[in-house]
């Protein structure tokens, strides 16, 4: 609901279309800005009070803005201010729940809770935007706030009560934190360091961030013209109610997907997941250019989330269930850092080139950058690579002779390419 109700807020008090584009971009930079330190910090909290306390703070932060404005006190600055900080806070709780996640269910059903995760979330993006539209035109945006901040609360006493292991890295000496300023900022440039380490030595973390990060940048390409694709192929009105079903569509992608994410899983080779997902997207792109009518359009977008999102997907899982408890926070903050980075460049870079040569060689540029990626994929050997439970199993099997030589984060890989 804030995903509506604050933008409503801001410009209802300034009328600025500036200043609403300001909050977006104010929103996405804390992650590219703190991703990294906020990894290393986390891996050596406890996981579950990190949430908790996030959680308050986010929930404090947006209750001050009805507040405020009710009192007659509120300000632009402070509504702005806001979002960064909720933003900001959402860093920490993130890299959190990437360490909770398998702590809490297991390597083995990584997959399984990150698609039911996945499906709640599309369909709260679904719903939420809708209610809190009409919540915003009949009780007001800042009421809306208020709720937004009740459940940030609640989410938080729920979180309290929850129990699960906790691991080993979090459980740091009291000298680990209380030691001088500079040792625990070495000591963060060395985690720091540890985790972009792993993701580089891990052959096949690597190359699926890197892939996911050139899905990203097509996702951006994509995302930021379905307006003008929308008015400029399809020929609608710009403010035709058939643009909005046409994000529903997206959405709907990544909702088919997160349902069968698992089941995906069980049967078919992580690689081959990536390389056929960016196969369809490639297709899907290039169909998405070509498309001039909106139904059709419509099952293209579909499809082209659908894909895009398996390829993201997929990376998170592999990364959740391979990646060792200690380090989950730093790896999968730092591929979220490269994969949101791509994004905005993305819908910056297609914009660009929509207004010089047109929406359709601006698409099939971003077809073409993902067809690279699937070649790249592919001489990356991404074919020769297991199923999820089978580098899981090879993950934990004790480093045995004859391995001569420190196995790394590649042995889990090379175990099972050798099996096959």
């Amino acid at each position: 609901m804030t995903l509506v109700a604050l933008p409503v807020l801001l410009f209802q008090r300034t009328g600025s279309g500036t200043l609403a584009g300001v909050l977006v971009g104010l929103e996405a930079v804390p992650y590219l800005v703190l991703g990294l330190p906020a990894g290393a910090l986390v891996d050596r909290w406890d996981h579950r009070r990190t949430m908790v306390v996030t959680s308050c703070l986010s929930g404090l932060t947006m209750a001050s803005i009805p507040v405020a404005n009710w009192a007659g006190v509120l300000t632009t600055p402070h509504l702005l201010i806001s979002a960064v900080l909720v933003a900001s806070v959402f860093v920490f709780f993130d890299a959190a729940s990437f360490g909770a996640v398998p702590a809490i269910v297991g390597r083995d059903a990584v997959a399984a809770a990150t698609g039911a995760m996945v499906s709640v979330s599309t369909v709260v993006n679904l719903v939420g935007p809708a209610v809190g539209g009409v919540a915003a035109a009949t009780v007001g945006a800042a009421s809306v706030l208020a709720l937004d901040a009740l459940s940030y609360l609640v989410g938080a006493i729920l979180l309290s009560r929850a129990r699960w292991a906790v691991p080993a890295a979090a459980d740091r000496s009291r000298a680990d934190r209380s030691g001088p300023a500079g040792s625990r900022v070495s000591r963060t440039r060395r985690d720091i360091a540890e985790g972009l380490g792993y993701i580089r030595g891990h052959r096949l973390i690597r190359t699926l961030t890197l892939l996911g990060a050139g899905s990203s940048l097509s996702g951006g390409a994509v995302t930021g013209l379905v307006v003008v694709v929308a008015v400029r192929q399809f020929g609608l009105p710009d403010d035709d109610p058939r643009i909005g079903l046409l994000y529903v569509a997206a959405a709907l992608g990544t909702l088919i997907v997160s349902q069968l994410l698992s089941r995906v899983h069980r049967h078919v080779p992580t690689g081959t997941i990536t390389l056929g997902a960016l196969g369809a997207s490639t297709l899907a792109l290039i169909g998405w250019s070509l498309n001039t009518a909106w139904l059709p359009g419509m099952g293209i977008l579909l499809l082209w989330q659908a894909s895009t999102s398996l390829v993201i997907l997929n990376g998170i899982v592999v990364r959740q269930a391979v990646t060792p408890l200690r380090l989950q926070a730093r790896v999968n903050t730092t591929a979220r850092m490269i994969a949101w980075g791509g994004t905005p460049l993305g819908a910056v870079l297609a914009g660009i080139l929509a207004d010089a040569w047109g929406t359709r060689a601006a698409l099939l540029t971003a077809s073409a950058g993902v067809g690279l990626a699937l070649v790249a994929g592919l001489m990356a050997g991404l074919g020769h690579t297991g199923r999820l439970q089978d580098l899981i199993r090879a993950d934990e099997a004790p480093a045995n002779p004859p391995q001569a030589g420190p196995g790394g984060p590649d042995a889990a890989v090379r175990a099972v390419t050798a099996a096959e």
